[in-house]
Formats: C-alpha cells, structure tokens, sequence
C-alpha cells in the first residue's frame, strides 16, 4: 500500500491554571477586536473610497493601533495571535471573491468561538509539553492519543466552548497509508427514520441524539428564561444548557465519524446526494430532525477520509428524482409522496423507497464518473 503525507490535526482537551485562563481569555477578547475593527477599516475603506485593503495594510493598521495608549492592552498578549486574525480575515476575503461564502461578519462575543491560533512563533513544543507565548507554565494536556512519531505542531489553536471546555488543536504533517483497492461500491440515500440507507439494502438507524435529551434540555432552557438577566444564577444554568448541547455533538460526532470511517474502508467509491441542507431546514416541520441528522457534516467526513485513503466520493445533482424512478426498468413513478415508504412499479418490481434511491444514486453516480458530466432530472 502505498503512504501520503497531509496535514491533520489532532484535538486535546486540557485545564489551565488560573493564570493562564486570564491570559487566554484577554487574548480571545484582543483577537476579536482585532478582526471586527479590521473588517470594519476595510469595509469603510471600499464604500466610501472604493480602495481594496490588503493584508499587508491590516498589518501597519495593528501596528499603529498598539501605539495608541487607549489600546495599550493589544500588547500584553501574544502578537501573533492577532497576526493570525488578520490572516483569518484575508482568507475569509478570498472565500468571498472566489464566491465560495459570503462577505466576512463580524465576530460576537456571545455567539463566535472563543479561540486564538499560533504559529511556530508564538509557542514552543518539546519533550511533548506546549508553552504559548507568555505563559510561564506549559499547558496541562490531556493527551488522549499520542502525535505521530517525530510530528511537530505547525501551528496551533487553543479555543474555549460555550460549556467552559478547553481544547487545544495541533496541526500536524503525518503519514497516511492508503487503504487496498476494494470492488466494493456504493450509493448513500441520507434520511430520518434511517440515518442512511445503502445500495447493498442495509439501513443505518438515526440515533438521534438530540431527541434523547430533548426533554432535560427542554427543562434546562426552561430553567435559563425564568432566571433574571446579569444574575449569577442565569450563568450557572446558561452553562448547564451548553454542556447538554456539548453532549449531543460529541455524540453525534463520534457516531458519524464511526460511520464515515467504516463506508470508506468497506467501498472504493462512494455515491451521496449534493443535498442543499439549508435550503430543507426551512421545513419548520422537520428542521430539528435534519439539524440532528447532520448529512452536511457526514458528508464533509467522508470527503475528506476518501482524499486521505485513497477513495472516490461521487456527489449526484439535488434534482436527480432518485426515489421515483424504478431501478429495475428505469419507469419514472409520477408522483411519489414522502408518507410512501414502498411503492410497485407496473414491470412487477417492489420497491422499498429508500434502498431503490440508494441504488439508483449507485448508478447515477457511476454514469457522472464515466461521462463527467452532471446528473439532472428530464426536462419537459
């Protein structure tokens, strides 16, 4: 089998000391100051002067802002950090030219992650201990699982979540195996009574993890309205309602993840649906449901683990009526309302409506590979 380099990074928990929690949280406060007022500059700066503001001018912009005595505070953190910000915005920038997402927003205190990000400047890394720069001690890592023999973080990101955990993300270079060609293909239907269904007839069951807590995250929600805003009781239940919130995506992420990661391994290519999730939320009805399904995230997963391991992922247009049509002689049933979960086709053939709209994404699916073109519907 043939190994690839990439970069991947590797997430920990770990508990500052009181020190270092100050010094963190200034330097997550300088961050976002620094990034709002930057975005503010070059918004300012293009309306009214139709001038472009490089990364290079935010730059002497930083400069001259920690020259200021009102902002003598920018300097009792880390520079780089606040570079990295500068540079999160420039990328942000080139997102919206490209048109790969829209103008850069500004980051909230209440709702933006609490994080900052270094490069080999701002911290060192030695005997498998992190000091960033200016905190005295090293960080007390909670190391799960150890880096790749002879890894050395390239940069480093240390944020804080709305239930009070700290992590710290090392990007690392490490060698990847690529896993032994398979025969093996298949076509992923996404769904909410199962969470996928595959072309081979099996059915993933939804966990839904938000279901099974809905009820005490309910009555934490509950508890945070009657508390008084700016109380210290309010605090206390806000973090209880983060901390249920942390449980179901931790959940719900280890479960795609174990999901993602046995889909790659099993098949040598992988066909889904380019499924416009936020275009299905709007459904009031079932909005909670696919918000906890997370197809998106599924999606990303397998993506990237298929770059990694040498696999093919296949997306198949939004608009091919994969349910519809009858995989066994291809007649296109003309209306197919979602409360039908099994349908016959007049050749005889008795379809379970998600297996078939695997099969048929299976299919479509390999036709784009071949052809290299898009997968739409027929028009009238």
């Amino acid at each position: 089998m043939a190994s690839r380099m990439v970069k991947r990074a590797y997430k920990y928990r770990f508990y500052p000391t009181e020190q270092q929690a100050d010094l963190l949280n200034r330097t997550f406060g300088c961050v976002r100051y620094v990034y709002n007022r930057a975005l503010a500059e070059r918004t300012r700066a293009w309306l009214q002067d139709q001038e472009r503001v490089t990364f290079a001018g935010t730059c002497r912009m930083l400069t001259n802002w920690k020259r200021d005595p009102a902002l003598s505070w920018l300097s009792e953190v880390s520079n780089v950090a606040l570079q990295q910000a500068l540079q999160h915005l420039q990328r942000a920038y080139l997102n919206f030219w490209s048109k790969r997402s829209r103008y850069p927003t500004f980051k909230s205190k209440r709702k933006s992650r609490a994080s900052a990000t270094f490069t080999t400047s701002g911290f060192s890394y030695r005997d498998g201990r992190i000091r960033l720069a200016k905190c005295a001690e090293p960080l007390n890592i909670v190391w799960s699982r150890q880096l790749p023999d002879g890894a050395t973080p390239s940069t480093v990101t240390v944020s804080r979540d709305s239930a009070n955990r700290w992590h710290i993300s090392m990007l690392v270079e490490a060698t990847i195996e690529t896993l032994a060609s398979s025969p093996n293909r298949v076509g992923v239907d996404a769904g909410i009574t199962s969470l996928v269904t595959l072309s081979t007839g099996e059915k993933v069951t939804n966990p839904k993890h938000e279901k099974r807590d809905r009820e005490r995250l309910a009555k934490a929600q509950r508890n945070l309205a009657r508390k008084e805003k700016g109380s210290a009781n309010r605090v206390k239940v806000r973090l209880m309602v983060a901390r249920i919130h942390a449980r179901i995506a931790d959940r719900r992420r280890d479960a795609l993840h174990k999901l993602s990661t046995r889909i790659i391994r099993e098949n040598q290519t992988v066909v889904i649906e380019d499924l416009s999730v936020r275009n299905m939320v709007r459904n009031h009805s079932l909005a909670r449901a696919i918000s906890d399904a997370a197809w998106s995230q599924l999606r990303s997963m397998l993506e990237y683990k298929a770059d990694w391991y040498g696999r093919t992922v296949i997306a198949v247009d939004r608009f091919y009526p994969s349910s519809k049509i009858c995989s066994t002689c291809g007649w296109v049933n003309p209306s197919l309302s979602l409360n039908i979960r099994q349908w016959t086709c007049p050749c005889g053939a008795v379809h379970d409506r998600d297996v078939n709209a695997a099969i048929n994404i299976l299919a479509a699916g390999l036709a784009v590979s071949v052809s290299r073109d898009g997968v739409r519907p027929a028009r009238a």
